[in-house]
């Protein structure tokens, strides 16, 4: 219930209760939280029992966190009847090649090609069947002035 408060910020509601309530009553507003706590769960719970039993035997297996749409939906994409599974493990193929030309656009080699290039000089030309797609830098020309003076920064 309270899964996100720290220590400090217990500490912080303690000192507090105890200015507010003062040392000699806390123990019974205490009691008296716990005890309205308590009666809300039971409540609940029996509120809970009330709906199946007039939802009927058919719906046995319901539970109410269901109702929750991330919880359903959750349950529905884990369900195998869809064959989502499938649809996952096809695309796996595609994950490794687009990681192979991502490898290659970056510039760095994947094992498969760095052990066939290690045999053969890669200059970079069509011949080698490897073409260097790494950017380089661009010199300005004669009449192109650079985009900023380094002077001036």
């Amino acid at each position: 219930m309270f899964n996100d408060i720290g220590p400090l910020e217990l500490l912080t509601i303690i000192v507090i209760a105890v200015l507010v309530f003062g040392p000699d009553k806390l123990p019974k507003v205490i009691q008296d939280i716990t005890r309205t706590i308590r009666k809300i769960r039971e409540f609940s719970e029996s509120a809970k029992e009330d709906i199946r039993s007039e939802l009927g035997p058919e719906f046995k297996d319901f539970e109410f966190e269901d109702l929750n749409p991330k919880t359903f939906i959750r349950k529905q994409l884990d369900n195998d009847e869809l064959g989502l599974k499938e649809i996952r493990n096809g695309f796996d193929p595609l994950k490794k090649e687009m990681a192979e030309i991502t490898d290659v656009v970056n510039g760095r080699e994947s094992e498969a090609s760095a052990s066939s290039s290690s045999s053969a000089p890669s200059s970079g030309s069509a011949s080698s069947g490897r073409v260097d797609m790494t950017k380089k830098p661009e010199e300005p020309g004669q009449d192109e002035r650079p985009l900023f003076d380094a002077d001036a920064t």
